[in-house]
């Protein structure tokens, strides 16, 4: 038997204003495929279906368009709730679901019962326990008054008893499966990206892989971006985001996790890459350097490139702030869509006070004067003469 483990598909996100829609569409078509050609039997979706708690239309749409398509393959597919998601929008059409093979938990149940999903087929025994993402009031009563450190402490014990708990059933009820444990939470030690929101009880609160015990066979985790192994003997995974959130994932070689089952045992968790479609860039230095770097690009892929670019100069002028503003505007590469800019300057004026030797009392300064020493400071400034007229005139038609 064959399970692909997969998470955080953020339907609905939005870099920097851009959507993303594309790129998810270019992923389910290659899952989708991907599913039919190597006979997967179980999709597992560890949280994060949605990247916002009441999604919009078109991502409704796009979430029910790619169910509609795994609905017509021979593959049971659980997907779990995510600190993004709504628990009661992804339940309410959990029963018509169940319908098509497809097993919705989107939050906490009230029986540990109701997270286990039992499947045979080819003659293997699977269980898997699907727990969604985890808030304060699923595992702990808060007490008024309470320190932030008992709080995280409360947190992490409650957390210790709830898995405890989904282990016990296990070996109670299903100690002939394989066990599959799927979690939406942070645990101690992995990377992070700049796109994960804090989880409602804190990452100080994120929990130790020694929580999990020795007892699922593989742990299929969602909430970190990154692809990443928590522990290779354990089979504790994170299989990351299916495509870039956030520009500080663009290096990030994005993946799904596909766990063979055999002779009811792990046989093996092979790494499938995920075909690219989208590249996203930083461009950082002086504006000449960004502009030539910018415009010099033209590695293609199926959707345009997304480009942050990181300015630095050396002292602040208007004329930088303009030329850097119209460039940013100006679309210079058309393999290229800029949704992130950032023009920092070394030695930055941050006041009138700044402006004028130590010891200078800003109250003891003109109006002409002050207006004088901001045309001495602007840069490529022309007819500043005439500029000092006219404010001179605008002065004393206002008595000043």
């Amino acid at each position: 038997m064959k399970i692909l483990h997969t998470s955080d598909w953020h339907i609905g996100k939005q870099l920097h204003k851009f959507d993303l829609a594309e790129d998810l569409d270019y992923f389910f078509k290659w899952l989708v495929d991907y599913i039919k050609t190597e006979n997967i039997d179980i999709l597992l979706v560890s949280g994060d279906i949605f990247d916002q708690a009441n999604p919009s239309q078109a991502a409704y749409k796009q979430y029910y368009d790619v169910l509609k398509q795994l609905i017509n393959l021979d593959c049971k597919i659980i997907l779990t709730g995510g600190n993004h998601d709504s628990a009661s929008v992804l339940n309410a059409p959990k029963e018509l679901l169940k319908t098509f093979d497809i097993s919705v938990i989107g939050g906490a149940t009230e029986k540990t019962s109701e997270m286990f999903v039992a499947v045979e087929k080819n003659g293997e025994k699977i269980v898997v326990a699907a727990v969604p993402f985890l808030k304060d009031r699923d595992i702990r009563k808060s007490v008024a008054g309470e320190s932030y450190a008992t709080k995280i402490e409360q947190i992490k014990m409650g957390l210790q008893s709830y898995f405890t708990n989904i282990n016990s059933h296990y070996t109670q009820n299903h100690p002939d499966h394989v066990f599959v444990l799927m979690a939406h939470l942070y645990v101690q030690g992995s990377q992070l990206s700049e796109s994960e929101r804090d989880i409602q009880i804190g990452n100080q609160a994120g929990i130790e892989a020694l929580i999990f015990q020795d007892i699922p066979h593989y742990i299929a985790l969602g909430h970190i971006h990154k692809p990443q192994v928590i522990s290779q003997s354990r089979n504790i995974h994170y299989c990351g985001s299916p495509i870039p959130l956030s520009f500080s994932e663009r290096e990030d070689c994005k993946q799904i996790n596909v766990i063979t089952i055999q002779n009811n045992q792990v046989y093996n968790v092979e790494i499938v890459p995920i075909p690219k479609y989208r590249n996203l860039v930083t461009f950082e230095g002086s504006l000449q350097e960004v502009k030539y770097k910018l415009e010099k690009y033209s590695e293609e892929t199926p959707l345009i490139s997304l480009a942050e670019i990181i300015v630095n100069e050396e002292a602040e002028s208007l004329e930088t702030r303009q030329n850097f503003e119209e460039y940013v505007s100006s679309k210079p590469n058309e393999f290229i869509e800029i949704v992130k800019s950032r023009l920092y300057f070394k030695s930055k004026i941050r006041g009138a006070t700044d402006a004028f030797a130590v010891g200078t009392d800003v109250a003891d300064v003109t109006p002409m004067q002050m207006f004088e020493k901001k045309l001495e400071l602007q840069s490529g400034m022309e007819n500043t003469q005439e500029l000092k007229n006219a404010f001179k005139e605008i002065l004393e038609e206002l008595k000043l």
